[in-house]
């Protein structure tokens, strides 16, 4: 598997912003005293803001560049995994979130299926994801075809229909520009 993200690991956090903090407060249900997962987190722009809201933040992610510079926030823990097959014991993460990396994931029935296994009962699944819909996405996923990624962008309704298939039920808990959030709460 090439790791596109090791050639930008050092500046991406410049270019790629992370959704608004209060925001992923709300998706979230933050506070929480236990640890969270950040899956595809890469340089860790995410969980870095959430960080003194949680017990432990975990950063999954396939690219070691990325990690390292996660590493260098202070106060995450990151870790070299693939979401089809995390290096967790089941149900021990509060919170699972994937934010703007599902399209990256070479099975992403496979990955949320894993994002649920380490999901703890009544923790939340939380997909932030471009909209293959719009226009700009579209755009985005031909470049990224360009660069040989292999991306794989969705319709909402299909994540959707992903989560439905392990036996929960998701909503669109907002959306922003041409980002939807999906969540499930895990019974």
């Amino acid at each position: 598997m090439t790791d596109h993200f090791r050639y930008v690991a050092g500046v991406y956090d410049r270019f790629i912003k992370p959704p608004d903090a209060e925001r992923l407060k709300r998706i979230l249900r933050l506070p929480v005293a236990g640890p969270i997962l950040d899956l595809g987190g890469g340089t860790g722009r995410v969980s870095a803001r959430l960080k003194t809201l949680v017990g432990k933040a975990v950063v999954t992610d396939f690219s070691m560049p990325m990690l390292m510079q996660a590493a260098l926030k202070g106060g995450l823990l990151p870790v070299r995994a693939v979401g089809e097959a995390l290096p967790y014991p089941n149900g021990i993460f509060e919170r699972v979130f994937i934010v703007d990396a599902l399209h990256h994931f070479r099975n992403q029935e496979a990955a949320i299926r894993e994002s649920l296994r380490v999901l703890k009962p009544g923790g939340r699944l939380a997909i932030e994801e471009p909209d293959i819909r719009r226009l700009v996405v579209r755009a985005v996923a031909f470049l990224e075809r360009m660069f040989l990624m292999r991306s794989r962008f969705q319709e909402p309704r299909r994540i959707m229909a992903l989560i439905e298939g392990q036996g929960l039920s998701p909503r669109i808990e907002g959306y922003h520009l041409f980002r939807a959030w999906i969540v499930a709460d895990k019974p």
